[in-house]
């Protein structure tokens, strides 16, 4: 998610060097009780239901290997806030080095951070940011930017009357960060445009039963933002077809409509013109830097906010922990047949 393969050469030369070379990607030289870059890697998923961690969880062994870590199976956490911290547990358990977690509560993760900090093992945080405890790097893309993205295109494509955003869990930060921004964009930027909101906590059932409650009422709903087109884009589309409310781009009657994720379903669909867009998520980046930072973390090196060698940013969020933001580009009719977008390269 954009010219993926020169910045994963540029990387591979960077891991040359030292890391002092790389920008803000940098070393700071301390050394690590840890295991000196080797020993075996956990991996925890938060749930296995939609294609983007589906198509994450196939990453990970590819991109294990790329990066010279020791990664074992994944653990499937199955969207259980609790038993990902027993996973967690059993992980440590089993003798592992490092820990790379896609967290599904922000704060419930604490429990399973503070076993892994009494260990002395360093953990990469995937896609969601813990609220408290101690990770290496959180490996992100900017959540607040895919609000924006979303309440962007929708405004400059509706001019007025009102939109309806299928939010994912707000215990969650990403859940949080994609509807304030929404919310937010939309009442400062678009005020004759009305937001209907949908809490769905990222299942797929809830969005569907909700959005047809929502649509018996509202039926001029024009637009639709969802927070994660892996969960939510065959409900949605399967509800407006229902209620022959599913009009194709240009067609009298089209409902706009702006997704998450970009997983190659998505892409179909903007194809066909059934949903106008979408932010891709970078399923292959969130693998790829959640081993390399682990690696790094397991030789005891630490980085520090700015710039990146892989057109990213590393900031210091309000917690004090550093989170590695990626590009996610928005995808719309003119580009989704880029090949760089890695929706386009996964069956």
């Amino acid at each position: 998610m954009s010219t993926t393969a020169v910045r994963l050469a540029a990387v591979a030369a960077c891991g040359a060097l030292a890391l002092t070379a790389c920008g803000s990607t940098t070393d700071t030289g301390s050394a690590s009780a840890g295991a000196g870059g080797t020993g075996k890697v956990g991996v925890i998923l938060p749930l296995l239901t939609s294609p983007f961690w589906q198509s994450y969880n196939d990453y990970v062994p590819k991109m294990a290997k790329s990066e010279g870590v020791e990664a074992l199976k994944t653990v499937n956490s199955n969207s259980d806030p609790s038993q990902q911290i027993t996973d967690i547990n059993n992980q440590l358990n089993q003798g592992v080095k490092g820990l790379v977690v896609a967290p599904l509560d922000s704060a419930a993760i604490e429990a399973g951070l503070d076993q892994a900090e009494r260990k002395g093992v360093p953990v990469v945080a995937v896609d969601v940011a813990p609220e408290k405890g101690k990770v290496a790097m959180v490996v992100r893309a900017n959540n607040v930017a895919y609000g924006e993205k979303a309440c962007e295109y929708l405004g400059k494509q509706i001019p007025s009357g009102k939109v309806v955003q299928i939010m994912g869990d707000l215990a969650s930060v990403n859940g949080r960060d994609r509807s304030e921004a929404f919310r937010a964009c939309i009442k400062k930027n678009y005020p004759k445009l009305q937001v209907l909101e949908i809490p769905a906590k990222w299942e797929s059932d809830t969005a569907a039963s909700k959005l047809d409650t929502l649509l018996n009422a509202n039926p001029d709903i024009k637009g639709i933002y969802m927070q994660a087109g892996g969960v939510y884009l065959a409900p949605t589309l399967q509800t407006l077809k229902s209620k022959g409310m599913l009009k194709k781009t240009g067609q009298a009657g089209h409902i706009t409509i702006v997704s998450n994720d970009g997983i190659p379903q998505e892409y179909d669909a903007i194809r066909k013109g059934e949903i106008d867009a979408t932010v891709s998520q970078p399923a292959d980046l969130y693998a790829k830097y959640g081993m390399y930072y682990i690696k790094a973390a397991m030789e005891g090196k630490t980085f520090k906010p700015g710039p990146t060698d892989h057109d990213s940013e590393i900031v210091k969020l309000p917690s004090g922990i550093l989170e590695d933001q990626l590009p996610a580009p928005l995808v719309t009719k003119d580009n989704v047949d880029d090949p760089e977008l890695w929706g386009n390269t996964v069956g």
